[in-house]
């Protein structure tokens, strides 16, 4: 089935299960304002990173094997969102996953995730790719610049549990709004829920 999706342009698979009776009707300045907070937000994560956390936040994010402050996703390697339709290998083992949209003005992650197969997991059936296509839509409606991108983390457990475990402290470290665990912060309105 993967081999079909090759057949057509990424638009078309991105609108495979696209929600077109949510209201995904924004203004230009609400979404440049949307992505601005998320930005800003992440800005001073990454200024953290730099000197040092909060210490509720070391309290918060501790991990057994990983230092999250050494895992910075915008210094990761990019790939193309649609990078499950080509023939090159990305990745075959665990790794975590970062959705970026990088523009001139700002580099924001909209989704983390973790996969035991990077290079599987975005061939079949993935709700992101739905949130990546509502987004699009928003966007270019409203003539705003848009360079969507995906890294990879592949220093992580091989297990499972311990791999969520630093997915989910990532999610509440970055606080990426695609995700459902933060949707509610950013009132993300790209999600079908």
């Amino acid at each position: 089935m993967s081999s079909q999706f090759e057949l057509f342009e990424s638009k078309d698979v991105f609108l495979s299960r696209s929600y077109y009776d949510r209201d995904l009707e924004h203004s230009r300045d609400s979404l440049l304002k949307w992505r601005k907070n998320i930005y800003e937000y992440q800005k001073n994560i990454l200024k953290e990173n730099e000197n040092k956390f909060l210490q509720n936040s070391l309290d918060i994010l501790q991990n057994e094997n990983h230092d999250l402050r050494k895992i910075n996703p915008f210094l990761l390697q990019s790939f193309s969102i649609n990078f499950w339709r080509s023939n090159k290998s990305v990745h075959r083992g665990p790794a975590m996953y970062f959705v970026v949209d990088n523009t001139e003005e700002s580099k924001i992650i909209l989704y983390i995730g973790e996969t035991n197969s990077a290079d599987q997991r975005w061939k079949g059936i993935h709700d992101c790719k739905n949130y990546i296509n509502n987004y699009k839509e928003s966007i270019s409606k409203n003539n705003l610049e848009i360079n969507l991108d995906i890294r990879f983390f592949l220093d992580v457990p091989k297990e499972v549990k311990p791999r969520r475990k630093l997915e989910k402290q990532l999610i509440y470290l970055w606080l990426p709004p695609f995700n459902k665990e933060t949707r509610d912060r950013w009132i993300t309105t790209f999600t079908n829920n």
